[in-house]
């Protein structure tokens, strides 16, 4: 099963899992059964956890207005070293 995508302009986007070679260009929409073209895109991307997602939406956003740097970040402290670190072995 291949998982498809589609646009419905009232609703947003929806998947369907189809067997592959299946899909029309056109689908229902499950919530208001509008036809919905269907939409090409790489596979998972939908799908990639919330913190990628964000950090992708970023990096699009900086290709028309980048962000402004206004100082160097802060430094961090060192962390102490973890307390099972000593017992390991050595080589």
């Amino acid at each position: 099963m291949a998982t498809y995508e589609y646009r419905c302009p009232d609703c947003g986007r929806f998947d369907v899992h189809l067997p592959i070679g299946t899909a029309t260009a056109v689908g229902e929409c499950p919530a208001c059964h509008r036809p919905s073209p269907r939409v090409f895109s790489s596979p998972y991307l939908s799908r990639v956890p919330s913190v990628v997602a964000a950090a992708l939406t970023r990096e699009e956003r900086s290709r028309e207005v980048p962000e402004v740097v206004t100082s160097t970040p802060p430094k961090r402290r060192a962390q102490p070293p973890h307390p099972a670190l000593p017992r390991l072995p050595r080589s």
